[in-house]
């Protein structure tokens, strides 16, 4: 490889470690949970997790590992093919079916992520002829699946609704033959719910389709856990709901589209992700199966994790830490520095408490932030150790 090439690449490289932008992956000596344990030279150490998407806590559920221990022995290892070619299970439909009962759609078509998901649901619906109306907060798999469509593209200001009309009428008036309104349920990054309603509305008014992608939602907001659309009340308003299977619904991998068959039929004639990747390992189809069906039985569950979402704010709250408010699991301490983020975190970890400092260009620059999130696995004892953690190390780092 050419030295050039190389230096340039070191460069970049330490230019990102100046800014203090530079990211470091950590290992956990175990399963996800509420208490892990992370892998250290003198053999590991145990911490409270506070930035898994972990939301309902399944993530090691008995009854889940041992429905994947049973697809794997029933089914084997993986499929070794794409799907349309050999590579198509029992499992596979069953879990299909079962998500698209769980979400009231006709079908539903899995991915190897919801990246994918995202990726590969906008070419084959729309073309030159369309638009796309994306809210300015999307995930990157979005947008990037909006890049890849030929559709025409607008973007509005995060939850602007004005400027959301603004948006469709320009579409109108360039003659758009269809219109997708594209946003997600839960703005990962912040914790805010997507206000549904008033979206729903205006696509009824300009004859516009609705797209959620609910991965911060599906399994513990809404009735039954049945997403964002559930709970602001417009399920049937909702043409189509993207997802994953790698948070709440057991935490492993996997996305899906669930829609209106003949959307569905056609994402499995032209979804490029879908066509030339293998279908999810037998065990995690397997898993995933069983985590849906606890997961819509789970109000105890959703219970606790609003418990201890209110009490971990709360306490944040009283202690100092600007937060960004909100009512979802996802609770972002905004510290806008980068530096000061990662600073806070690393004193979180000598502390006990597990979290992950976001800066850009995760978040935009001077949005630095912790975001923390919370889990059914926890206990009140460890949300208070937390809250105490917290305090301690914001005095430590001159937060509070």
């Amino acid at each position: 490889m050419a030295t050039s090439f190389i230096r340039h690449l070191e460069n970049t490289l330490a230019e990102i470690e100046a800014d203090g932008l530079y990211k470091r992956e950590r290992l956990i000596a175990g399963p996800q949970g509420g208490r892990i344990r992370i892998a250290t030279q003198d053999g590991g150490r145990e911490a409270i997790n506070l930035c898994a998407n972990n939301y309902l806590g399944l993530a090691n559920h008995p009854d889940i590992v041992a429905e994947a221990k049973r697809g794997l022995d029933e089914f084997g290892f993986g499929m070794a093919s794409v799907r349309f070619i050999c590579g198509a299970q029992t499992l596979h439909r069953q879990l299909e079916q079962a998500i698209a009962r769980y979400l009231g759609k006709d079908d539903a078509i899995l991915f190897a992520a919801c990246f994918d998901a995202n990726g590969g649901v906008f070419e084959p619906l729309l073309g030159a002829e369309d638009a796309i109306i994306s809210d300015s907060l999307n995930h990157a798999s979005i947008i990037d699946g909006v890049r890849l469509c030929k559709a025409a593209r607008y973007r509005y200001t995060n939850g602007d609704m004005n400027e959301l009309e603004d948006r469709l009428k320009e579409a109108d008036t360039a003659g758009a033959r269809f219109k997708l309104i594209v946003t997600d349920g839960v703005f990962s990054m912040d914790g805010y719910v997507a206000d549904l309603p008033s979206i729903c509305a205006l696509a009824e008014r300009y004859g516009a389709l609705v797209l959620v992608d609910d991965c911060h939602a599906t399994g513990h907001l809404g009735d039954k856990g049945k997403g964002t659309p559930s709970l602001t009340g417009v399920d049937q308003k909702v043409d189509i709901i993207t997802g994953t299977l790698g948070k709440s619904l057991g935490g492993a991998m996997g996305g899906f589209v669930a829609a209106a068959q003949p959307v569905i039929d056609l994402l499995r004639q032209r979804a490029r992700p879908y066509l030339f990747s293998n279908s999810l390992a037998p065990a995690v189809a397997a898993g995933s199966l069983k985590a849906l069906e606890i997961a819509e039985a789970a109000d105890d569950r959703r219970q606790t994790l609003q418990s201890h979402t209110k009490r971990f704010r709360a306490g944040l709250q009283d202690a100092g830490f600007e937060l960004l408010q909100g009512t979802t699991p996802i609770i972002p301490v905004m510290l806008h520095e980068a530096r000061r983020a990662q600073d806070m975190a690393a004193a979180l970890d000598e502390r006990g408490v597990y979290v992950a400092g976001f800066f850009f260009p995760v978040v935009p620059k001077g949005k630095a932030r912790i975001r923390t999130q919370l889990s059914a696995a926890l206990t009140d004892d460890d949300i208070d150790f937390a809250v105490s953690a917290f305090k301690d190390a914001g005095k430590a780092v001159g937060v509070i």
